[in-house]
């Protein structure tokens, strides 16, 4: 068993010796970042096992502060006289750095004084063994399927991280650490018939081995949707209704956060730098943030730079409530930090989001699409053909045809088009909205989109 307490001790106890040692040498503010990780995987392939990996890692950051100066620098040696010579080179650096109006710490008085336990560990540490054993349970269960030929391997693994922020300034002691886990299962595979092959797979990731799914539910999974997307057809292209499944409509959901996030709006390279209080989405659709998710896939107890993080509503019933912002980008645009920075240990703060997603609509599926005689239900996309700048939108895709209000047949090698601003517009979520991913959406409804086929 993983003592985390010991480890999240540890990590505060040696960022607050990095930390003295930046201020003694001439540093006016500083903080620092660690991150302690171990993980575990392993496949199985074709009947038997393929590979074991495992991985542990201690990764720190520092960044001091000399007036409008900065610098940072990172690590992997934690032995005492590397935290010497990083002190050291971080505060020559900034010496050296051009000054920079908007960064540096954030208010005083932000700081999270009582980190909430949002119950991302789990102390259930699997073998190798059992890591095996639940690759293997998820292929046999794909291979059961008569029409899977061929595979590309289940796999299962474990991960545990301890992350450690420390800050220090005139008037500032800060440090918070906390850690997490993750349970994965996975599984690839390849169907095959008189109409060639087709490849998908399936997955399940949570914080809890408890609440991952079945190694077989997830290999079985992985099967019927290769065996289904057997045979696929490429339709003309024209002016059609376009369902974007759960698997993908999350990342409708990332491109509105990509667009209101507050880097791009300072630099003034988004096409909705102007939007902020008007409606960007449909009346009674919203896009909410929610760092405090118990067992969130990005669940957070403090953002970057050490403040309280809460549930935002960054689209309110259609309406731009907010941008994404940390200190630097809210000082640019005359603004408060919304407590949504993320930090590595190689980089400064940047803005971002945790636990991000639409709420779930009022319609179900089959009302989504009772009423398209002809539309694409997309499954899978690919590519990136995104201009942030005017909204220009395009993606390779496939799925399935939609024919007199019913799913009816497998396409692929199709394109997707439009314009962001008007897609956004037009979206309408159904209300099957589930957490599976950092990023979630219920299956949606966009119309008079560009579709590219034959």
């Amino acid at each position: 068993m993983i003592d985390r307490h010991a480890a999240e001790n540890d990590a505060l106890e040696l960022l607050d010796i990095l930390l003295n040692k930046a201020i003694q040498q001439g540093a006016d503010t500083a903080d620092a970042v660690l991150v302690e990780s171990r993980s575990l995987g392993a496949s199985y392939r074709q009947g038997k096992p393929e590979d074991v990996e495992r991985s542990e890692s201690v990764d720190v950051g520092l960044r001091v502060m000399r007036g409008q100066k900065q610098a940072i620098v990172s690590t992997t040696d934690i032995h005492p006289a590397m935290l010497d010579e990083l002190a050291q080179r971080a505060n020559d650096m900034a010496r050296h750095a051009p000054d920079d109006p908007y960064y540096g710490l954030a208010d005083a008085g932000l700081y999270v004084t009582d980190v909430p336990d949002l119950d991302l560990f789990d102390d259930t540490v699997p073998t190798t063994e059992q890591l095996i054993e639940r690759a293997q349970e998820a292929e046999e269960a794909a291979l059961e399927l008569d029409q899977i030929k061929q595979s590309e391997g289940g796999g299962a693994g474990y991960a545990m991280s301890t992350i450690a922020l420390g800050i220090r300034g005139p008037g500032v002691k800060f440090g918070a650490a906390y850690s997490t886990s993750s349970h994965s299962i996975s599984c690839s595979v390849i169907a095959a018939g008189n109409e060639g092959m087709e490849r998908d797979y399936d997955s399940s990731s949570k914080r809890h081995f408890a609440d991952l799914d079945a190694p077989a539910r997830v290999g079985r999974s992985a099967g019927e949707r290769a065996v289904k997307r057997l045979g696929p057809r490429k339709m003309e292209s024209g002016k059609f209704s376009v369902i974007y499944d759960r698997r993908v409509s999350g990342g409708l959901v990332g491109h509105v956060a990509q667009a209101i996030n507050g880097a791009a709006v300072a630099r003034g390279t988004t096409f909705l730098k102007d939007s902020l209080g008007k409606n960007i989405l449909r009346s009674g659709v919203s896009i909410m943030d929610d760092p405090h998710i118990q067992r969130g896939q990005r669940s957070r107890p403090v953002d970057g730079e050490g403040l309280r993080t809460e549930k935002l509503a960054l689209v309110d019933d259609g309406q731009l409530q907010s941008w994404i912002l940390d200190s630097a980008t809210a000082r640019q645009l005359g603004m408060k930090s919304t407590a949504q920075a993320a930090r590595g240990v190689g980089s400064p703060p940047s803005p971002g989001p945790s636990n991000l997603y639409m709420t779930a609509g009022t319609h179900s599926l089959a009302d989504l699409i009772a009423d398209i005689e002809e539309g694409f239900y997309v499954t899978e996309l690919f590519g990136f053909g995104i201009n942030y700048l005017t909204g220009d939108y395009s993606r390779g895709a496939s799925g399935f045809w939609i024919e007199n209000g019913e799913i009816a047949f497998p396409v692929s090698e199709m394109t997707v088009a439009g314009n962001l601003p008007e897609m956004f517009m037009e979206m309408t979520p159904a209300d099957d909205l589930e957490f599976r991913y950092a990023t979630n959406a219920p299956t949606i409804r966009i119309d008079g989109m560009t579709v590219a086929g034959a």
